[in-house]
Order: structure tokens, then C-alpha cells, then sequence
């Protein structure tokens, strides 16, 4: 099921990959001396449990050779990571060598294997055998769906038990559809949001059950809420949208929105919140209509986004000159991204939890993963027009041209990031792999209008996903904001003047957003207008359809 896996490895190394024979000597000698320990320690079974706690079940510390095998394991891990940091080479190609060998140490993990997993085999003797033929079967069955399953899918329908907030669809096009979700309050704010969530997945990651709706959170704050539903394209489709490229997708995506918003709500700007790639299309999306002489926010919210590429973590180590030209060969005029294929390079990012671990309860222990409303939704992939996904790789992870004022052009008009002059609030996940907060935070320097940045606990989703009522987490944050025109200090000064403050961030963007939603009025008693009219209840039709 993982057979496109090769091509989001670093392919080709300059060679030869020297390391200081000073330093060479050190690791041999320190490897030498842990090895000796270890043996000694097991021949007088004083071994103590390894530090990974994928060793620290009871079978481990009852079967003295399985753990003496992953304490060396573990020994062998940093003998290797040690040569990565002192190995001659310049720090791009540090980072490649330091991801093949943390795919190459998880992939051979003795938790991986039958005959070197003592809590398989203890579950084997206790079953008769019974979980390895119930691991086969969730093997087959997974070949089958071509993809590892990571939740019981058979737990969650659309519109029944997920993504259920009530809403209507009032507006489609061959891109996206416009979702107005019904009111909860008696009045709302004259002035509504309009959320652009990324067009690499599916939108209800913002509304997966009640209780941790960032949607139904926002309506129940008294904001008029309208989203965007990325349509999903689909090979057998007939009407060219493989071929939508990035420009498209910022008309008649995002400004298409932003102008059905105002239309039904009969206000000339709207506030406007983008999630990660969504955030990333919203400010480019928005510059481009200043470009036009149109000036549609009131406000920006960006989530985890990325507008300045400089630096985007793990995943720089899929990108090179040679990689972007192979895929605009391949796609760039047409064709499609598989939602499987951007599945499985998002899964090896951190392959112990979303790849190895599953192989081991579901295929070895033969255990049926439960059903998880978070991981049912990142099962449900998009596919990806080529020629957006192409004009995408290679001006802003390449090239990083975004961020440079007329670098880009769309449509004829060349964009500004720098007139984005409306009040921003910024948000990043500190523990975020997909956008280093660091990243997040060099949008300050980029948007020139009052700015809040703001910092929440965890990663790249369960920080964005926080809801008050679990009073999870904690934030970061400093009392005064960022007034227009001010540069921003640097990352790790902001970091050590933040207080940290405990529980969700939602209050304070809330606190920040009533700011600019204008006074309350009487709720709509239904959704769109007569230019707009219902074309379906939420979650409409197009997030229902699924990539194969």
C-alpha cells in the first residue's frame, strides 16, 4: 500500500559523506563502552527498562534477550544520530540524512517484528494464535482499501455524527461550495466570518462533534459564520478540474466566498480566518484583490499558516529543484495529486506514530483500532489539481517568492503580502511539525496593519482543535500587540517576554474578534438571500465525495 513511499525520500546524495576521524573514533569508542555495559547488565540482569516506551510492557522486562535486543536498538539509534551531527556536509543535506535515518531506525524497530516482539508472542500463546490470523485479516482488508486504517471508519457518517452544525449551502461552483451555518443566538454581529480551511483535506476538521467545533463555537460566539468546501477532484471527473491551477483556486475559491458573504449580508468587508494552506491562499487571496483596487477584510485570522517559506521544518527534505521539475512534468498541465499519495508523505513525517505504531496493534496484535473522529477525518483525503499543486511547490516552498512584494503574479496583477494593513491575529502550534512556530511568526513582519500572535500548546491540529470546555493546554501570549507599521522582535526574544497561560486559546480570539464583527443585530431567520439561494443542507454534497 505504500509503493509511491521512494519518491518522497531524498533520492540522490553528493558523495562521499565524510565525518572528522576525531570525531569518528569518539562515537566508536562510546559505542564500544554502552555495548560492553549492556552485555554485562544482561549477563547479571540488571537491565533496566529502555527508555522508549514502546519497550516498556511486561512481556519486555520478562524476556531478558528481547530486552537486551532493544536497549541495543536504542544504542545503535544514537551511535547513528551522532554521525548525522558531526557528519561534514551543509545543513540541508544534514536534515535528509537525519530523516532517512529516522526512517530507516523506526522501519527496523524491534517492536516491528513477530519474532522480535515478546507482547505479540505472549498475545499469540494467549490466543491460540487467534490475533496473528486476526492481524492477517486487517492486512487483507486494508490491501483491499489500499491504505492503512487508522480509526473505525464505520463510526462516523457526515451530517449524522460529524460535521453536523446546521447549515445550508448557498452557493457552488466547479471549485468550492459556501456553507452559512445557522445562528444559536437570538443576534449576531453585523459583520460575519467567512473560513477558508486548506484544500489539502477536508474542511470538518473545524467541525468534527459539538463539543470541539471551532464552527459551532464561533456561531455560538453570535458570529454569522460562512465555509468553504473545497470540492474534491476526482479522476473520472469530465470538466477539467484537474487542470484548476493556484489562480483559480484564489478567484473563484476564496474572493468568491468572501463576495457571497457580503452579498448575503449586505456588509462591503468581511472578517476572514485561513487554516494553514487555507491561510496561505486567504492572504494571497486578499492581496490580490488590493492589487484590483478591492478591499474586502475587515480582518485576518491566520491558523499554523506558512507566508514566509524560509524555513518549513521536516518537510524542506522533500524539496529540491529536481523533485519540483519531475512533478510539473508530471502534472503541471493537468492531472491530479492522489489523496493517498499526500496521506502517506504526511504519515512518514512522524512514521513511529502514524505508520509503525498501527502495523503492530493492527497487523501483529491483530487489534481493531477504535473509532477516533479526529483520525476518521484523517483517513478521508483530498485529491489535488496538479496544476495547483505544482504552481504551489515551487513558488512558495522552492522559491519562496510569496513573500517577496511583485515576486508573484496572478492573473495579470503582481501581489503584495505587505498591503494586507487590516488588524491580524496570528496563531501557531508550539509543537507544530507541518509549520515551525518560528515560521508562523515571521508573518508579523510580513503584514503591515495592527498584529496579535498568539501561541497554543501541542501540534499542528490538536492545537488549532482546543475547545474552553476541556480546559486543555495552555497558550503564550504578550499583553501588548503589535501596533501597525511595527516590527515584530525576534522569535526567541518573543518567546521568553510571553506568559503562559493556561487552557484554550479560542477565549482570547474571541476577545480579539468581537473587536471588529460591529454591533449585534437580529439573526437571520434563513440562510443566503434571494440572489443566493439554498442549494443543500450542510455539510453539502462536496465533502462527501471520497478519494479512492
Amino acid at each position: 500500500m505504500y509503493r509511491n513511499v521512494n519518491k518522497f525520500f531524498p533520492s540522490s546524495w553528493p558523495a562521499p559523506i565524510n565525518v572528522a576521524p576525531e570525531a569518528l573514533a569518539q562515537i566508536q569508542t562510546e559505542f564500544s563502552s554502552a555495548y560492553a555495559e549492556l552485555l554485562e547488565q544482561a549477563r547479571t540482569g540488571r537491565l533496566d527498562p529502555p527508555s522508549d516506551r514502546r519497550f516498556r510492557a511486561e512481556a519486555w522486562q520478562a524476556n531478558p534477550l528481547a530486552l537486551l535486543n532493544a536497549h541495543l536498538w536504542e544504542l545503535s539509534a544514537r551511535a547513528m544520530n551522532r554521525m548525522v551531527d558531526v557528519a561534514q556536509v551543509d545543513e540541508s543535506l544534514r536534515n535528509r540524512l537525519r530523516f532517512s535515518v529516522m526512517q530507516w531506525l523506526e522501519a527496523t524497530a524491534p517492536s516491528n517484528f513477530v519474532f522480535t516482539n515478546p507482547e505479540v508472542q505472549q498475545l499469540m500463546m494467549e490466543t491460540g494464535g487467534q490475533s496473528l490470523a486476526r492481524g492477517m485479516q486487517n492486512l487483507l482488508e486494508d490491501i483491499g482499501k489500499g491504505r492503512m486504517s487508522q480509526t473505525d471508519e464505520s463510526g462516523f457518517q457526515l451530517g449524522e455524527n460529524i460535521a453536523i452544525t446546521p447549515g445550508a449551502v448557498v452557493y457552488q461552483n466547479p471549485i468550492m461550495q459556501v456553507i452559512q451555518y445557522a445562528p444559536l443566538t437570538d443576534t449576531v454581529h453585523e459583520r460575519p466570518l467567512v473560513v477558508v480551511p486548506p484544500c489539502i483535506n477536508k474542511y470538518y476538521i473545524l467541525d468534527l462533534q459539538p463539543e470541539n467545533s471551532f464552527v459551532r463555537h464561533a456561531v455560538e460566539q453570535g458570529h454569522t459564520v460562512f465555509l468553504v468546501s473545497w470540492r474534491n477532484p476526482l479522476p473520472e471527473d469530465t470538466d477539467d478540474s484537474d487542470k484548476a491551477g493556484w489562480g483559480d483556486y484564489l478567484e473563484e475559491g476564496v474572493l468568491r466566498a468572501l463576495k457571497v458573504a457580503s452579498d448575503i449580508t449586505r456588509q462591503p468587508k468581511v472578517n476572514a480566518l485561513g487554516f494553514c494552506v487555507g491561510g496561505t491562499m486567504l492572504a494571497s487571496a486578499v492581496a490580490l484583490a488590493h492589487a484590483k483596487g478591492e478591499q474586502p477584510l475587515q480582518s485576518l485570522t491566520l491558523l499554523t499558516t506558512l507566508l514566509d517559506f524560509s524555513d518549513t521544518g521536516v518537510i524542506d527534505v522533500f524539496i529540491d529543484e529536481n523533485h519540483v521539475s519531475m512533478r510539473e512534468q508530471q502534472m503541471g498541465q493537468g492531472g491530479l495529486l492522489s489523496a493517498r499519495e499526500l496521506a502517506t508523505t504526511f504519515s512518514f513525517l512522524r512514521p513511529s506514530e502514524l505508520v509503525w505504531n498501527y502495523v503492530v496493534n493492527n497487523y501483529l496484535k491483530g487489534m481493531s483500532p477504535p473509532a477516533f473522529d479526529l483520525l476518521f477525518w484523517n483517513a478521508d483525503g483530498t485529491n489535488l489539481p496538479g496544476p495547483f499543486f505544482t504552481w504551489y511547490l515551487r513558488n512558495t516552498y522552492l522559491e519562496n517568492r510569496l513573500c517577496k512584494p511583485g515576486s508573484v503574479q496572478i492573473n495579470g496583477h503582481a501581489i503584495d503580502l505587505g498591503s494586507l494593513d487590516m488588524p491580524a491575529y496570528v496563531y501557531a502550534s508550539r509543537e507544530d511539525h507541518i509549520v515551525p512556530w518560528q515560521s508562523a511568526y515571521a508573518s508579523c513582519n510580513l503584514l503591515s496593519g495592527p498584529r496579535r500572535f498568539v501561541m497554543g500548546a501541542s501540534g499542528h491540529i490538536a492545537g488549532v482543535v482546543n475547545p474552553p470546555a476541556k480546559k486543555r493546554r495552555s497558550y503564550w501570549a504578550v499583553p501588548d500587540n503589535l501596533a501597525a507599521g511595527e516590527s515584530a522582535v525576534p522569535a526567541d526574544d518573543w518567546i521568553q517576554a510571553a506568559p503562559e497561560t493556561p487552557g484554550s486559546w479560542w477565549p482570547d480570539w474571541d476577545a480579539w474578534l468581537v473587536e471588529h464583527a460591529g454591533a449585534r443585530k437580529k439573526a437571520p431567520a434563513k440562510p443566503g438571500n434571494t440572489q443566493y439561494k439554498v442549494l443543500d443542507s450542510a455539510p453539502g454534497a462536496y465533502v462527501k465525495a471520497r478519494a479512492v
